[in-house]
């Protein structure tokens, strides 16, 4: 029987980085490649923080009762 995952089994998802020609390359403040690491920070604060939640949990041993003989 496959574990049951709990809702914080799931990662974080990085965000997708934009092209190269997305930017307009004219100055924006802020700039997408800025919004983006930004993201990326948010992301890697997540992603850390996720490990350590798995790290904090223990794996449990599924105990299976003995059938009774008769």
């Amino acid at each position: 029987m496959p574990a049951i995952k709990h809702p914080d089994d799931v990662p974080p998802v990085p965000p997708v980085r934009p092209d190269n020609d997305e930017c307009c390359h004219s100055g924006c403040e802020p700039c997408i490649f800025d919004l983006y690491e930004l993201e990326m920070e948010r992301y890697r604060a997540a992603l850390k923080a996720w490990e350590k939640n798995r790290e904090g949990r223990s794996v449990r041993k599924r105990v299976v009762p003995k059938s009774s003989v008769k």
